[in-house]
């Protein structure tokens, strides 16, 4: 029997295709969730067996993610997120990450995904000093997203603009870089900009990409690492820069994390 698609947050049946690969249920998958099916498994041990290192980006990419946001609201104080791209629920989001280090903190997730919306009530928790809130919205309509994230976010303040491992997803760079910019147009001087993603520096990368386009879902292309750095242009880099994803700043009781070389790479800059 085919496995019983996911409820909406509003009661009504998903429209997910349980045929096809999924990115969110593929990543989930890599990191040691549950909301996957067994297609996205499937391939997910396929890509394994061509390039078992993918797993390596997917678990370091989700510590890159608490990394940063511990930075930004311990050492920088921001207390406001935009998360674009959320993906599927898994353990230490966005919100759980900023409101312990900062249990004011407000963040909105964003994705137009109906598998990420059938989950989106794990996303809604919050501190009661704090607020989360979740956008069925387009990172292709920039403009529209900061605009709804008003409600929830004061944009006369700074932002951090998370956007992990989604930009794969726009097949063209320059197409990409006009997203991002936009989206960082809405946010006032001060706000960051975090970005990891996957990168085409190896081989094996490169065949585990062409093997997860190959299989029907929706492709994610890989970028070279002069291209990542392409998305922080005009804006003041953090220290160490754009670097692979386990080299930004790793935890010191963690050495051999930031000894991974994985094919990832990752910045976080900030808005002048």
């Amino acid at each position: 029997m085919p496995e019983p698609a996911p409820q909406t947050t509003a009661g009504a049946p998903a429209r997910i295709d349980t045929s096809k690969p999924h990115s969110a249920r593929f990543w989930n998958y890599f990191v040691g969730g549950k909301d996957n099916y067994e297609v996205d498994r499937e391939i997910g041990d396929h890509i394994k067996e061509i390039f078992p290192g993918l797993v390596d980006v997917a678990v370091t990419s989700r510590h890159f993610l608490g990394r940063a946001v511990r930075h930004l609201a311990v050492d920088q104080g921001i207390r406001q997120f935009l998360d674009v791209g959320t993906g599927l629920p898994t353990a230490d989001n966005t919100h759980e990450v900023a409101q312990r280090a900062a249990p004011d903190a407000r963040i909105v997730y964003v994705d137009n995904d109906p598998i990420v919306l059938a989950h989106a009530n794990a996303l809604l928790t919050s501190t009661p000093e704090g607020r989360t809130a979740y956008l069925d919205a387009d990172l292709h309509q920039p403009e529209k997203v900061t605009e709804a994230a008003r409600s929830t976010l004061d944009l006369s303040r700074p932002v951090a603009l998370m956007i992990l491992n989604t930009l794969g997803h726009v097949a063209d760079h320059e197409q990409a870089r006009d997203l991002v910019r936009r989206l960082m147009a809405g946010l006032p001087s001060g706000s960051y900009l975090v970005i990891s993603d996957s990168t085409a520096t190896s081989e094996g990368m490169i065949a585990a990409s062409d093997a997860y386009n190959a299989s029907g879902a929706v492709p994610y292309y890989v970028r070279g690492v002069d291209e990542i750095a392409g998305f922080f242009e005009g804006l003041d880099l953090v220290e160490p820069g754009v670097v692979r994803v386990p080299e930004w700043r790793p935890d010191a009781g963690d050495p051999a994390n930031s000894a991974v070389a994985v094919d990832a790479y990752c910045g976080v800059a900030r808005k002048k």
